[in-house]
């Protein structure tokens, strides 16, 4: 099976469904999708596996592939956060990203300070300084692959294997950030600082200190982006009771 059949498929499926564009109750037939997309019914049945797995549609018996309402969906899926981020409903994701890392980074940045072994804390400190040479030089490529290194050895550096999970979610939001111009070519000075702030004082185990960095760091990116989503409205999904 083609590699990029397969993602071509999944990217033109999925992205459609989260912009709205097949919306929930819409049933696709697997020989439909085949002419649509030119491809095989392996690579059709492949991707449809795939966006089964994100909760985006269901396979009926006799029916077809259904489109599953947005309450269905996995929202911590990388690829749902991608095909949210590239849509109309881009600051409302955006802002629930933002109020996550809030909850969880400073908690990672403290537990990191505590628990991260010797290895995590020197390089926690080496990428904070390249990161403040790469926003001096203006080199976004370069910052962004920097800044996700970072937030990454931190989630990760903090022994708990939830938070470590939660790499690729992060990964995305600032991928998307940058895609999508919400980020300057020169980061702020006190954001460049406070980075270096944080992983000093991981390195130099001071717990409190790190989330204080931390914090800031996120207070300062959801100032920065709140204007993005003004007027969006909040998400209440219904529980499930039993």
């Amino acid at each position: 099976m083609s590699t990029s059949l397969h993602h071509r498929a999944i990217e033109h499926l999925g992205a459609r469904i989260v912009a709205g564009d097949l919306p929930a109750g819409h049933v696709m037939l697997a020989e439909q999708l085949e002419e649509e997309l030119s491809v095989s019914r392996s690579v059709v049945r492949e991707a449809v596996r795939v966006l089964q797995s994100l909760g985006l549609v269901e396979t009926i018996k006799r029916v077809g592939i259904r489109v599953l309402p947005a309450n269905r969906w996995n929202p911590f899926d990388p690829l749902v956060i991608r095909w949210r981020l590239a849509g109309a409903g881009r600051g409302a994701q955006l802002r629930s990203l933002a109020e996550l890392r809030t909850a969880v980074e400073p908690v990672a940045a403290e537990l990191a300070a505590v628990n991260a072994p010797e290895e995590i804390r020197r390089e926690l400190v080496e990428i904070s300084h390249a990161m403040r040479d790469a926003g001096h030089a203006g080199d976004v490529p370069r910052f962004l692959e920097l800044d996700i290194h970072f937030h990454s050895v931190l989630l990760t550096g903090s022994g708990n294997e939830m938070f470590a999970n939660m790499v690729g979610q992060v990964a995305e939001t600032l991928t998307g950030r940058t895609v999508h111009g919400l980020m300057p070519d020169h980061p702020r000075e006190t954001a460049l600082r406070w980075h270096v702030e944080l992983a000093e004082a991981i390195a130099a185990g001071e717990a409190t200190a790190a989330r204080e960095a931390s914090n800031k760091i996120m207070r300062e990116t959801i100032s920065e982006m709140e204007a993005s989503w003004k007027n969006q409205p909040r998400v209440f999904l219904p529980l499930e009771r039993p």
